[in-house]
């Protein structure tokens, strides 16, 4: 009788920006094909509609600093199930390789012989402003773009935040929501107060909402603003080409500065 072997290896796949239709043709199969899948806090779960029925489906997210699992625990689990099912999709939000800690779990699963294959995923932060409208570059009004953590490890502003601030790049800056007010006074101290700034929640979901203005207006939105909520930040005069930046609000709010 022939014995069947376990193979363990591990998809690590970036399941895009949020809505369901804009992950890769390429990470679609690895779902489709998958014995096991450890995933985050995926804004549509619907996406594990595409994995066979029958497989382990192991939620390892996290949201607002709460961690259902920490990095040490979702390694380990990573190698427990990769020998105990064969190849695990490892589905991560946007692409892997931005803020998601992709590095620390290929080099786990290697240490431990498992071989990793890495499937590129749309990231948020430059699929999110281009649903809203907001180019990230423009020819004569920004020439590059900066991608920043709002916070490092400790809490502490990253340093790329000032040094952002002080070029003309447009600034992208993730995991930021509940920072907004400190983010727009810090770039303020190096850019004008009438410098337009959008938040994009929920990016490429039917229930998407954005809200723009300045850095000196963005105080005035931060009680319509859902902290628990993870955004996408953009600052930088590109802003200015969301449709709806120079309506009746906004254009209160350039008023009052004059």
């Amino acid at each position: 009788m022939e014995q069947s072997y376990i193979i363990p290896k591990v998809s690590l796949v970036g399941a895009g920006p949020g809505s369901i239709d804009l992950i890769t043709i390429r990470g679609l199969r690895a779902i489709q094909q998958a014995d096991a899948i450890l995933y985050d806090a995926l804004v549509d779960k619907k996406i594990l509609d595409e994995a066979k029925a029958n497989i382990p489906k192991i939620y390892v997210g996290k949201r607002c600093g709460k961690h259902y699992k920490d990095q040490d625990q979702i390694n380990r689990l990573l190698v427990e199930t990769a020998f105990s099912y064969g190849h695990v999709v490892r589905l991560k939000g946007g692409d892997p390789f931005v803020f998601g800690r992709a590095t620390e779990e290929i080099q786990h699963m290697e240490s431990f012989g498992i071989p990793v294959t890495v499937v590129p995923g749309v990231t948020s932060a430059i699929s999110v402003p281009a649903s809203q409208g907001i180019p990230l570059t423009q020819r004569d009004v920004s020439s590059s773009f900066w991608v920043m953590t709002a916070t490092k490890k400790d809490g502490s502003f990253s340093e790329d935040l000032t040094h952002a601030a002080k070029s003309s790049a447009t600034l992208v800056i993730l995991m930021g929501v509940r920072k907004i007010s400190e983010i727009a006074n810090t770039i303020r101290r190096y850019r004008g107060g009438l410098t337009p700034i959008a938040l994009i929640q929920n990016g490429t979901l039917p229930s998407e909402v954005s809200f723009v203005s300045t850095l000196n207006g963005i105080h005035e939105l931060t009680d319509t603003i859902d902290s628990s909520k993870p955004g996408v930040i953009v600052v930088g005069d590109v802003v200015a080409q969301h449709p709806s930046f120079f309506d009746d609000t906004v254009q209160r709010v350039l008023t009052s500065q004059f």
